[in-house]
């Protein structure tokens, strides 16, 4: 009895000393309480019970401790993630969205630095574009009255060798001729009238959809070569010079014996070539004026019985390589 009324006791102390309760911890008195009962020695605390906070200190959250959980009880799933929600940016990503971002995001002393220096880049560009434009077309009425200022701006760093609008523009008609001299079977010695070389390539040319290379430019760059390898004098410059004579000598053969020149039992001894230049006519609009009148060349006679002797000791490839070689060295 003495036991149960102790227990008893103790359980009312401590319902009586609990929260909102008359009585304070250690059977004290509250502040409003009279005194709680004395704790009866040997009484089991609660299992889990949490000791008394000190004074000054916050009170812990108080669990229950080794309160069994319900067998198989699910545990409570995350709550889903709305769908399309952004994800936080990290430290060092991508911007904000409708953050400013290049020259809006400098301040503005410093956007009005950078338009400032990108007006002066594309100024410079454009001037030097117009310079250089200037320089390589043809010649028009800005060259003329400011020649000096575009020169001294290309010369040397940024020269050009080429035209815009073609590589080398033909502004004159060149008219390569021919004639030889022939021995006859009889011992007589027979001149050719002239064959105009040019005007049999531009015939075979005109109206043929596939004109052969060796119509378009056997000739022409043949002459080319040699112009350009001999002085004012028509004497070679270097070995170049006598390379273009052999190639025009070897062509001179080819053409007399397609146009049937020389008869059965006949040798061409030697051929003369002549260059009849005219200048093209330029356009009503462009104000220049040019010479009408046919500028003639004539050429010293040329012996061809060195070729013709490789021809009659059957060595028909070695002019051909020869031909071929002069033919790239007039390219180049």
């Amino acid at each position: 009895m003495d036991a149960y009324d102790k227990g008893s006791d103790a359980r009312q102390g401590q319902g009586q000393g609990g929260p909102g309760g008359t009585g304070g911890p250690g059977g004290e008195a509250g502040p409003e309480g009279t005194g709680g009962a004395p704790e009866s020695a040997g009484a089991p605390e609660p299992a889990g019970a949490s000791e008394p906070a000190e004074p000054g200190e916050p009170a812990a959250d108080v669990e229950s401790a080794g309160a069994p959980e319900p067998a198989g009880a699910p545990e409570p799933a995350d709550a889903p993630e709305p769908a399309g929600a952004p994800e936080p940016a990290e430290p060092g990503g991508t911007a904000e969205p409708g953050r400013p971002t290049g020259v809006a995001a400098l301040s503005p002393r410093y956007q009005v630095g950078a338009v400032v220096a990108l007006a002066v880049v594309a100024v410079a560009v454009c001037a030097h574009i117009g310079l250089v434009f200037l320089h390589v077309a043809p010649s028009n009425t800005l060259t003329k009255q400011h020649g000096s200022v575009v020169d001294e701006w290309v010369f040397p760093e940024f020269e050009q060798n080429w035209k815009l609008f073609a590589p080398n523009p033909l502004q004159q008609n060149v008219s390569v001729q021919l004639r030889a001299e022939i021995s006859t079977a009889d011992g007589e010695i027979r001149t050719t009238r002239w064959y105009d070389l040019s005007a049999e390539d531009g015939r075979a040319i005109d109206g043929n959809p596939l004109p052969s290379h060796t119509q378009q430019n056997e000739l022409r760059r043949a002459w080319d070569f040699f112009v350009a390898s001999h002085d004012s004098e028509d004497r070679p410059v270097g070995l170049r010079g006598t390379l273009s004579e052999t190639y025009l000598r070897r062509i001179a053969l080819l053409r007399l014996d397609r146009g049937g020149a020389a008869g059965p039992g006949d040798v061409v001894e030697r051929v003369q070539y002549r260059s009849r230049t005219t200048n093209v006519e330029p356009p009503p609009w462009s104000g220049e004026k040019v010479s009408d009148r046919p500028t003639v060349r004539e050429l010293p006679w040329w012996s061809v019985a060195a070729e013709n002797r490789d021809v009659r000791a059957g060595k028909p490839g070695q002019a051909a390589q020869s031909g071929q070689a002069a033919q790239e060295g007039g390219a180049a």
